[in-house]
């Protein structure tokens, strides 16, 4: 079974035997590269060893793999939020992040591939895609003038919490990136992924008529 796309559930994180290819697929979006699926399980990670895209055998605590295991975290709870009601067009952009998300972790579980460039200049472009919607969301919204408290709506609660793990996914790939190569413009956009979640938790609770609660410190 051929299978467009570049990570996510078919990281090497959860031990799927695979096998890497170039060309371009049907479903693929810019044809970096595709995986032909061999097996769900295949029991090589159960000494704790995983294999990156490359070949190379890792150990599944190693920092590459907790990196691109966090952007899998991300990824799935976003499709939590996913399942909430929510206006159109910020479903339609949670699951543009999605896809994005799938790629970054390929790219980190691929230290090796190319396209490297090509990536950086698709993740600039979604980083000024960020910033024109929180401009424009910002201003339909309160002036933030106080630190306010995570919370509000179901669905707003939810994406608050998504921007502490897209942050705790920053720190990560950070992390990474003192030790190894990674792609600057992935910080930058896992920077502003944060800031963007956090105008749309405050966006879906003005929506639902949920007011903020301001921090309170206690002097």
């Amino acid at each position: 079974m051929k299978v467009g796309g570049t990570a996510g559930t078919v990281y090497p994180e959860n031990d799927t035997k695979f096998k890497l290819r170039a060309g371009q697929p049907q479903s693929s979006r810019r044809g970096l590269f595709y995986l032909e699926i061999m097996s769900i399980y295949t029991k090589f990670g159960d000494k704790g060893k995983t294999s990156l895209y490359g070949g190379k055998t890792v150990s599944k605590a190693s920092l590459r793999v907790n990196t691109y295991g966090t952007l899998d975290e991300l990824n799935s709870y976003l499709g939590i939020v996913l399942s909430y009601k929510l206006p159109q067009e910020i479903k339609k952009e949670l699951i543009r992040i999605q896809n994005d998300l799938f790629e970054i972790g390929a790219f980190l579980a691929n230290p090796s591939t190319g396209k490297f460039k090509e990536m950086g200049k698709y993740l600039f472009k979604r980083t000024e895609e960020f910033e024109y919607q929180i401009d424009n969301l910002s201003k339909k919204l309160p002036e933030l003038e106080n630190f306010i408290l995570p919370g509000g709506s179901v669905s707003g609660s939810h994406l608050h919490y998504a921007r502490t793990l897209a942050r705790r996914a920053e720190r990560k790939t950070v992390e990474l990136s003192e030790k190894e190569k990674v792609n600057p413009q992935t910080l930058i956009y896992l920077n502003r992924l944060s800031d963007v979640l956090f105008v749309y938790a405050r966006f879906i609770n003005k929506k639902d008529k949920k007011k903020e609660v301001i921090w309170s410190t206690r002097s």
